[in-house]
């Protein structure tokens, strides 16, 4: 093996390979994936000079620890963490050269969950379907990383992005997400969407790359009937049988039967996915107005009617 690659020391407890996913393979029943918090990926992979979707390490709570073959340029975004190389402390959120051989630890996450580790050159794993994101729906793209594994780098891209300071959002004390009402918000009584859009539910720790699943109040069904299953897209808040709403991140499958209440809007799943269990959440119900341009500035609280469904 070529020495541009890196041994793992420490996996930690859910590390995986990462870029900005799979797209248009949906008809096959394969999910989008890729990393969970999109402007982390980018950021990190602009700090050391990759292309903007080049694959790096997506980490979970925990962290990482790996020790480079060759001399190479990392950089750590995503959830603030400490990290070091040989145990002195590096800066957070900036380019560090790393020699060959020595540790770069990766710390658990002070705040947030996914902290994201980039390196010169991307990881060069044989990417499935154009993406080198790792699956874990389906089993596409590498598995998630093992102790004492060999993990292939690319060549380097450029030079790192020189930086005065690194934006690095909080992840939210608390987690609000706006939904658009629909497909099936039909499916549920009316107290059931006023119990959605006005109760407080919180982050469960069952959550994971395929979905956020919240704890709260149940939403109660309308129509009793099964739903065959349907397409369903990032961002569904669908509603399973024990009436918790459960947001689709990444890894979620591309099919679904259960009906879908709401759809996040996807800036929104950014902070979603940095936000730890116990996080209260709020689904606040908007309206579009204007182009697509000019949405952002006019985006508004609906008033909770069905007239406001999507379908």
């Amino acid at each position: 093996m070529t020495d541009r690659a890196f041994a793992v020391v420490r996996a930690g407890a859910l590390t995986t390979v990462q870029d900005l996913g799979r797209y248009g393979h949906a008809h096959l029943g394969v999910p989008r994936s890729g990393a969970l918090d999109p402007p982390a990926l980018r950021l990190v992979n602009r700090l050391v000079g990759n292309p903007a979707g080049a694959a790096a390490l997506e980490t979970t709570l925990g962290g990482c620890a790996v020790r480079p073959r060759c001399p190479v340029v990392v950089a750590v975004t995503g959830a603030p963490c400490a990290v070091s190389v040989d145990g002195r402390p590096v800066a957070w959120g900036a380019a560090v050269r790393v020699p060959a051989g020595a540790v770069l630890d990766i710390g658990p996450a002070v705040r947030g969950v996914r902290a994201y580790v980039g390196f010169g050159g991307g990881i060069a794993v044989e990417p499935v379907l154009g993406s080198r994101s790792t699956d874990l729906l389906s089993g596409l793209g590498p598995a998630p990383l093992r102790d004492g594994e060999v993990v292939p780098l690319g060549p380097p891209a450029g030079r790192p992005a020189p930086v005065d300071w690194t934006p690095a959002p909080a992840p939210p004390a608390e987690l609000v997400l706006r939904i658009r009402l629909g497909p099936r918000d039909d499916w549920f009584t009316p107290a059931a969407l006023r119990t959605l859009v006005t109760r407080v539910y919180r982050v469960s720790s069952a959550s994971n790359r395929i979905g956020l699943r919240t704890e709260g109040p149940p939403l109660e069904r309308a129509v009793r009937d099964e739903l065959p299953s349907e397409g369903v897209v990032t961002g569904a808040v669908q509603v399973p049988p024990d009436g918790r709403p459960v947001v689709f991140l990444s890894d979620h499958p591309t099919t679904g039967g259960y009906p879908v209440a709401a759809v996040v809007m996807e800036r929104d799943l950014p902070a979603a996915a940095q936000s730890a269990p116990g996080t209260p959440v709020r689904f606040v119900p908007v309206r579009h107005q204007g182009t697509r341009a000019q949405q952002d500035p006019n985006e508004r609280p609906l008033p909770l009617t069905r007239s406001t469904t999507v379908k």
